[in-house]
Formats: C-alpha cells, sequence, structure tokens
C-alpha cells in the first residue's frame, strides 16, 4: 500500500468565486430570486385595491371611476352596466342611477365591471332595506336632496319642500335635475336653460324626474323617507351654512336678493361666492 496520500487540491479563486455566485448557504442564488419573483407576483395579484363612490356621484362618473380603477379602456363598465343582470327594482328598469351606493368597495385583479357594480346595487339594496325605504320614489327625492342641500342638517327640510311642492302641485324648479339633463355641474342657471326639452327639467315639467339623478348617501336617504313637518315652499343658500326656508313668497324673493347682492359683491371683489339658486 503507498504511502503517498491522494488530497483533494482546494479551489482556486476563480472556483471559490464562482461558488459564492452560484451558492448562499447551500441554495441557488437562481432558486432564491425564482421564489422571491413567485411570492411577489401572488401578492401583486392578491393584492386589493379600493374604489370610493362619495355620496352624490352620478352613474357616468361612477362608471368612469370604475374603469380607471380596474385600468380598463373608457367606456368599458358603462358598456358592462347595460349588460349587467344588477338587483334593482322594478321601477329601475335596468337603470343603476341611484341604486350605486356611496361607500369604498375592494378592487383585485379578479373584479370585473359587472361584478363590481352587482356590489354596489346589493350594497343598495340592503341599506334601503335595513331603513325601511323600498319607494323607488323616495330614492329619486333622496337624490335631489342629495344634490340641493348645503349640509345634511338642510337634508330634512329640502325633503319637506319637495314633497310640499309635490302636494301642491307646484314644478319643482330644482336646478339639480336641470344639470343632470346637460351633463353639468354649475350655481348658475340661465332663462334659456329653463326652457330645455327634457324629462329631467323640473322647471318645465311638473312632478319628479324619471330617475334618481345621483347615489344618495344615508342622510339624504333618510332625510326622504322622514322628512319634518313644516309648510315651507322655497328655500335659498344665501352663504354657505345659511339656508333659508320660507313658506312667504315674498320673503323668498328678499332671501334670494340678498344671495344676488352677495354674488355681484363677490365677483367686484374678485372672489367666487359659492351656493345654490333659489328653488
Amino acid at each position: 500500500m503507498s504511502d503517498v496520500q491522494h488530497t483533494v487540491p482546494r479551489p482556486g479563486p476563480r472556483a471559490s468565486r464562482r461558488g459564492r455566485l452560484l451558492l448562499v448557504g447551500g441554495v441557488s442564488v437562481l432558486l432564491v430570486l425564482g421564489v422571491l419573483l413567485l411570492a411577489w407576483w401572488l401578492r401583486e395579484r392578491q393584492a386589493e385595491r379600493s374604489l370610493t363612490v362619495p355620496e352624490g356621484q352620478r352613474a357616468g362618473q361612477i362608471y368612469a371611476a370604475a374603469d380607471k380603477a380596474l385600468k380598463l379602456p373608457a367606456g368599458s363598465t358603462a358598456k358592462a352596466a347595460k349588460r349587467a343582470h344588477l338587483e334593482l327594482p322594478d321601477d329601475a328598469r335596468g337603470n343603476p342611477e341611484g341604486y350605486l351606493y356611496p361607500a369604498t368597495y375592494p378592487v383585485s385583479s379578479d373584479t370585473t365591471p359587472a361584478s363590481l357594480l352587482s356590489y354596489m346595487a346589493t350594497t343598495a339594496g340592503q341599506h334601503l332595506s335595513d331603513d325601511g325605504i323600498s319607494s323607488y320614489r323616495t330614492v329619486v327625492i333622496a337624490s335631489i336632496v342629495q344634490a340641493e342641500a348645503d349640509r345634511p342638517a338642510d337634508m330634512g327640510k329640502v325633503a319637506r319642500v319637495i314633497t310640499n311642492r309635490l302636494a301642491h302641485h307646484m314644478p319643482l324648479q330644482m336646478d339639480s335635475t336641470l344639470n343632470y339633463a346637460l351633463h353639468r355641474s354649475t350655481l348658475r342657471t340661465s332663462h334659456a336653460d329653463t326652457r330645455l326639452h327634457s324629462p329631467y327639467n323640473t322647471y318645465r315639467n311638473q312632478g319628479l324626474p324619471p330617475t334618481p339623478i345621483d347615489s344618495p348617501g344615508a342622510d339624504a336617504l333618510k332625510a326622504a323617507g322622514a322628512p319634518p313637518a313644516g309648510d315651507w315652499l322655497y328655500f335659498v343658500t344665501v352663504t354657505p351654512g345659511d339656508t333659508r326656508f320660507t313658506a312667504d313668497y315674498q320673503k323668498h324673493l328678499r332671501n334670494v336678493q340678498e344671495f344676488n347682492d352677495r354674488q355681484r359683491s363677490a365677483a367686484r371683489g374678485g372672489g367666487a361666492a359659492q351656493g345654490p339658486s333659489s328653488q
């Protein structure tokens, strides 16, 4: 037997560097990177984004926001709304306006326009049921209240003005319904605007518009469902937080005059007075 010892030669510097590159604690760097990439991909796929629907948004605005949240071409959600079978009252005739409940909704890679709209409509149905609201008419009134009231504290009185005008067979003359027909939001309405031929023009037509004009929130729905007692027929927000309600037309005209004076004064001073026109 030979006394010569056979030893395994140590790797040189080049081999050592290669070993450190490919092995980390006995695990291939490529394998580690692959696992990390897979974990990142799964996290991104499962990660939830969200879409917030504010109170008072119209269906068209919600569709556009949904397209962005879902990263879809513009118009995708609007098209889906026409095909979707949503939980809506018969009076809605498939139009989800007013029934896309204001809330924050989770959005993931698996969310589709139809599933998102269905979630909104189902949420609306649950809230309406909890509040004992089953009338489509109430939702239409609530949508006007949402658009017209300067603050939640005024919503009940605005709802009462609407119901009183309907009871007196007076046209509602609400700028918010006219703005809906014109696809705009503005505080100024011209006489030409009030001559618009549209079922949403409550200056020309008596009664309520054919559909809601936005997505009312909980406060507006409760106000429309149970407005406080009162004889008010008119209101005007003279300044933010100062909405004046009355049944006296001459007093209302004085309030309107004060509002107009403040508007003109603000315009001369370069300011922008805010407040809805008189009703």
